[in-house]
């Protein structure tokens, strides 16, 4: 069973709506992470789901085209803007979970987005890379704090990504400049990796990133 989490009806009937029509075992739940309030209504669903919880997956996060710019020109509330979406819905929604598991006495495992914008210097785009990068820091720590017990902490890093929507549009001939693999990967290749790090397939891993990029962090390519 899973458990999909929005703030938006029209999101989850867009995205989980047609897996919930083939029959699979999703729920659907409205909710802000990046308020208390919505963490409780997520926990309280969780709480009443039957089945045993396993893990976690924090695919939140935003990086709009007006937030980049000349690192000068970043305001204060644009800066707290990304920290909010992209690290703190993570840390506290995670927080939420590991506790449950501990309380449990349940092993687990819990991944969170990235982005190779976290990973290294990227022009323009200083206050998402800072959230992103600061993601990585939380997953290595809130790893070593979790080992005793026996719940795993992982994150994955994709680059550029082709669907369900990119910010950047098509642009086959700059893709194949700047990326070794020659294209934007898909986010069911990304979903494969998330898979991995859920499952028992990655026992012996915690405090780990997995880069899905096609390559592109092996080379200079702003």
């Amino acid at each position: 069973t899973v458990i999909g989490v929005s703030r938006r009806q029209e999101n989850l009937d867009q995205h989980l709506g047609p897996l919930i029509a083939e029959g699979l075992s999703v729920i659907p739940v409205v909710a802000d992470v990046e308020t208390d309030a919505g963490v409780a209504t997520v926990m309280q669903r969780v709480r009443n789901t039957k089945g045993d919880l396993h893990g976690l997956v924090t695919v939140v996060g935003a990086g709009a085209p007006q937030t980049w710019g000349p690192s000068t020109k970043v305001t204060r509330e644009t800066w707290r803007s990304l920290f909010s979406q992209n690290l703190e819905s993570m840390f506290f929604m995670s927080q939420a979970i590991a506790a449950e598991l501990k309380q449990q006495g349940r092993p687990g495992s819990l991944v969170a987005i990235s982005s190779i914008t976290g990973l290294g210097a990227h022009p323009y785009n200083i206050g998402y890379g800072a959230a992103k990068a600061a993601v990585l820091s939380v997953v290595r720590t809130l790893a070593l704090e979790m080992v005793a017990s026996n719940i795993r902490v992982n994150a994955v890093a994709p680059g550029a990504m082709v669907s369900p929507a990119s910010l950047l549009p098509p642009n086959p001939e700059l893709e194949r400049q700047a990326i070794p693999m020659g294209r934007k990967g898909d986010v069911s290749e990304v979903a494969s990796t998330v898979l991995f790090l859920l499952s028992d397939m990655s026992s012996y891993m915690t405090g780990q990133c997995l880069t899905v990029d096609g390559g592109i962090n092996l080379k200079w390519s702003h």
